[in-house]
């Protein structure tokens, strides 16, 4: 399993979806990357000048939406995931 240095965060990223709202059924060449995804691990935060630690802001479990050009995409164990920072979560999803 990956272990995320700093601010960084290690997203499963969820499939996009094969249908539009209206029902019609799209080619892969025309589905876009989503933006959605399950947080696997988190790394211990960012140290700020003055000494202190910043924590990450999401934990794992939780789905996210993030910007839809960070991170880096990485494969372990056969599994793809997103590893980006703290800062690129848009928003945490309920």
């Amino acid at each position: 399993m990956l272990k995320p240095l700093g601010d960084r965060v290690v997203i499963k990223v969820k499939e996009a979806e094969e249908k539009t709202a209206s029902g019609l059924v799209l080619t892969s060449a025309s589905k876009e990357k989503s933006q959605t995804g399950e947080v696997v691990a988190v790394g211990d935060g960012r140290t700020l000048e003055n000494g202190t630690k910043l924590s990450v802001s999401v934990s794992v479990g939780q789905t996210v939406l993030f910007e839809k050009y960070a991170g880096q995409e990485v494969t372990d164990s056969g599994e793809d995931y997103l590893v980006l920072h703290d800062k690129d979560i848009i928003a945490i999803v309920e």
